[in-house]
């Protein structure tokens, strides 16, 4: 045998452990329950308080009431302080669990320092950093925003410094106790970079980058700090897309997503959201960037957009006539 018959051999060997290893690991991901288990008491053990951020509806609220049903105490924020109270009430009488409403508009500045205020003393065992703006359903150039300037502000104090800000008031804490867990909702978009909905998919890179180098800081010190990245969840930014098997309810995206806490600094939530994560980075840039596709995408959305909001309005009409 001469070297070059060794060569290609032990590459060919090298490829086959590579793509073994990574098919094991893919494995793990089919049976969280088995690969990643959590006792019964994992989240209570983490602290007596969760916070949920964006908790008025979708993720945020389907989170706070998982985490409730859990047997924490929760405290829900948003700028909607009547949807908030409904929340809080509903998780109360369901769980039997405190709930505490704060009411701040994240897009704007200097609202910190009083959550930090009403936060302060609170064993607090989970944040979850679900509040997120999404400038528009129907993706858009960036130059076509209107009103761009306000949005860039809003956005970026939404999306990424309330992210940092938040787990710079409780991170602290969870530190000196020696445990905790932070969730920070990214985006499968984020996934490549994403024209049409190109400050958003940056903003929600910020967060994955964020988060994963968090945790290689606060690992050793009993601190869990995950990047959750779904693609389809049928929320207002998905403009309440009816669910199926890709697009999920929050409920069921929720359910799924906590089972892959002890799974890594970065995970998809589900199955289903991984494999699309996996097909959209092995799709060529130079097909996605093209014109066809992104104007195909544009109509897509924007014609669900336009049947999901009929159909809203529709339902709306019949229940108002009953």
């Amino acid at each position: 045998m001469d070297w070059a018959d060794l060569f290609f051999i032990s590459l060919g060997s090298a490829v086959v452990f590579y793509y073994g290893v990574k098919l094991l690991l893919f494995s793990r991901m089919l049976f969280p329950k088995v690969f990643f288990p959590l006792p019964k008491t994992f989240f209570t053990s983490q602290g007596e308080w969760a916070v949920v951020t964006g908790a008025s509806e979708g993720i945020g609220r389907a989170y706070a009431f998982e985490l409730a049903k859990q047997g924490m105490n929760l405290v829900i924020m948003s700028r909607t302080k009547a949807t908030l109270d409904q929340v809080a009430k509903k998780i109360s009488e369901t769980t039997g669990q405190r709930v505490k409403v704060i009411v701040t508009d994240f897009m704007k500045e200097n609202v910190f320092g009083e959550i930090d205020n009403q936060l302060r003393g609170l064993d607090i065992g989970v944040l979850v950093n679900n509040v997120g703006m999404l400038p528009s359903v129907v993706p858009s150039e960036f130059l076509d925003s209107k009103g761009l300037n306000e949005i860039i502000t809003g956005l970026i104090n939404c999306n990424v410094k309330t992210m940092a800000k938040m787990c710079r008031i409780t991170l602290p804490g969870m530190e000196n106790r020696g445990r905790g867990v932070i969730l920070n909702i990214s985006s499968g978009i984020a996934s490549v970079p994403f024209p049409m909905y190109t400050l958003y998919a940056a903003s929600k890179v910020f967060v994955e980058r964020f988060s994963q180098a968090l945790q290689a800081e606060y690992k050793d010190k009993g601190v869990i700090i995950q990047a959750v990245s779904p693609f389809g969840v049928s929320t207002q930014m998905a403009a309440y897309q009816k669910a199926n098997l890709v697009t999920l309810s929050p409920e069921d995206f929720v359910e799924s997503s906590l089972q892959y806490i002890k799974a890594g600094d970065k995970t998809y939530g589900s199955i289903c959201h991984m494999v699309l994560g996996w097909f959209l980075r092995s799709i060529p840039l130079r097909i996605l960037y093209s014109d066809s596709v992104l104007h195909s995408l544009q109509d897509y959305v924007k014609k669900k957009a336009v049947e999901n909001a009929n159909a809203t309005k529709h339902a709306t009409n019949g229940n108002s006539q009953k």
